[in-house]
């Protein structure tokens, strides 16, 4: 419930601040005193948008805060899910800035406006006579028909299946498509594949193949160059290992001339050794290196194939076309699994359905269940407000697959006359006829619907004389199962709450003011006077005022 509020430097407010008691309380005051600017004050801290020209003082920030008792735990989900610190009391403010920035806060804590506008909504249920239109909204009709049914912990588990059903149906539908269009994609795919498979390319096969076939192409000049070399090296009469032998040997007669000569003579022979090795391994290339037409053929077959294979699939690199093997493969094999997919999915489709199915007609159940009572306490009502043949039904059927709400399709329709057939009440209900039976729905739904706060803007308007009196009552009854604050101006229904708060302006500085402050009984016997002799104070209206403040 509201506990408390405070405005500063919002509209005509410059500063205010009231304490809210549980039960039902009335606001009064003067047309035009600032009743509309408290609520407008409200609803901002609750979420709504701010209008930049809201501030008093554009000097200063606009803040307003409202604190409001919890009570029990069915509101900690929301602040566990956006990380809030969950207490008994719990605090809004929303200020707005002298560059008109806006900041929102739950507890200290700075959220978003949709976090605090989502908290908001689940607090305080805000109503004026212009939202008696929304009886003609079909979603509307459900969520009171709901309400009614204690159908909000339901409601919400049938939603997180029917998402889950949504999110499967259109994976399934993805699959479908897919396999339906990449059919003839995937046959090509498969030939590609297939040709790469039988190719049986192997890893950095390409450099060796391009080396070996620019070997064999070269045989003869690679024999010549071979053998030149053998016979540099050691084969002709002033071979290179001769002449190092040679030279070998006078070093070592310069040994006893010169001692360093030894480590020459020990570089000249590790030379000679490391030249024979070369000399050694150049015979056996020459024995190795022959040329052979079948390798050839074999060699540039191989090599034309690769080509082909990257050229084909417009590459340049061996190791892009290893790539596009590996990639094909991983498309093809999806693709081919995508018939387990389909059916895995349908199976997963067929278990989602079924729950689905179980809580959607246990929700119908539910509001069949609470369809006849609710429409029985709202006849009960209407026809205590000036509509004594008034008539109220709910039509319930049956939509051709599941929504976000169920299987059911609810529709509210109304007679307020004797002998009318019921209707839809976009079509037979006039404005101050929807206002009254837009009060008697809440009333039936109060306290069900776990929104602990109610505010009725003026929805008493057109009333009068003992329907007033009977709309007080029903007031009086909901504040004993809700929070219930109604601005009005019907004497009738202030004079039935349990606290009465007056809203009016102070002109004693240079700017008008609005203000309120919560009435003593003396005060309000006065303020109920005026209200009964149009804002005369006689002794004939006092006592009116007193006797309809026992009741």
């Amino acid at each position: 419930m509201l506990r408390h509020l405070t405005v500063s430097n919002y509209a005509l407010i410059d500063s205010l601040s009231i304490d809210f008691d549980n039960g039902f309380s009335a606001i009064t005051g003067e047309t035009g005193a600032g009743k509309s600017i408290l609520l407008g004050a409200l609803g901002f801290v609750l979420g709504d948008r701010a209008d930049s020209n809201v501030m008093l003082d554009e000097t200063k920030k606009c803040v307003v805060e409202a604190t409001f008792l919890l009570g029990d735990e069915r509101l900690k989900p929301f602040f566990d899910e956006n990380d809030l610190d969950f207490e008994n009391e719990c605090v809004l403010r929303r200020e707005l800035s002298t560059s008109k920035k806006s900041r929102a806060f739950i507890n200290d804590t700075p959220v978003s406006l949709q976090q605090i506008k989502e908290l908001g909504n689940q607090l305080v249920d805000i109503h004026s006579q212009h939202d008696s239109l929304l009886l003609t909204n079909v979603s509307f009709q459900l969520n009171m028909l709901d309400d009614a049914a204690d159908n909000l912990s339901l409601l919400a588990e049938y939603q997180k299946v029917y998402h889950s059903y949504s999110s499967c149906l259109n994976e399934l539908d993805r699959l479908r498509e897919m396999s339906r269009k990449n059919l003839a994609e995937n046959d090509f795919m498969s030939f590609q594949l297939d040709e790469l498979l039988k190719a049986n390319l192997q890893d950095d096969e390409y450099e060796d193949v391009a080396q070996r076939l620019e070997l064999l192409e070269n045989a003869e000049e690679v024999k010549t160059l071979l053998a030149q070399s053998a016979n540099l090296l050691q084969e002709s009469e002033i071979s290179i290992l001769e002449q190092l032998n040679e030279l070998k040997s006078n070093v070592e007669h310069l040994k006893k001339f010169m001692p360093q000569a030894e480590s020459y003579a020990e570089r000249i022979e590790s030379a000679r050794i490391e030249l024979k090795d070369i000399a050694h391994d150049i015979d056996s290339m020459q024995d190795s290196t022959q040329f052979d037409q079948d390798s050839l053929e074999t060699l540039q077959e191989r090599f034309d194939l690769i080509q082909r294979l990257m050229m084909k699939h417009h590459i340049s690199d061996y190791a892009a076309l290893l790539k596009v093997r590996t990639e094909l493969s991983e498309k093809v094999d999806a693709f081919s699994n995508i018939d387990g997919q389909i059916s895995a999915k349908e199976i997963e489709l067929k278990k989602t359905r079924d729950e689905l199915l179980k809580l959607a007609k246990l929700l119908s159940d539910r509001r069949l269940n609470a369809k006849k009572s609710f429409e029985k306490a709202v006849v009960d009502i209407i026809r205590q407000l000036a509509m004594p043949h008034g008539v109220f039904e709910i039509e319930c059927s049956k939509l051709n697959d599941f929504s976000n709400t169920g299987l059911d399709k609810v529709r509210f329709l109304f007679s307020a006359n004797k002998g009318i057939v019921p209707d839809d009440m976009s079509r037979v209900a006039s404005g101050g006829e929807l206002s009254r039976l837009m009060l008697a729905i809440k009333a039936v739904a109060a306290g069900k619907n776990y929104i602990p706060t109610l505010i009725f803007d003026e929805i008493d308007t057109g009333v009068s004389g003992e329907v007033a009196s009977k709309l007080g009552d029903i007031m009086q009854k909901m504040g004993e199962r809700l929070q219930l604050v109604s601005i009005t101006h019907l004497p009738q229904i202030a004079s039935k709450a349990r606290q009465h708060f007056f809203v009016f302006k102070d002109n004693s500085g240079e700017k008008t003011h609005s203000n309120i402050r919560q009435l003593t009984h003396d005060e309000r016997v006065a303020e109920i006077a005026k209200m009964l002799s149009n804002d005369k104070i006689t002794p004939e209206a006092l006592k009116a005022a007193e006797v309809i403040l026992q009741f």
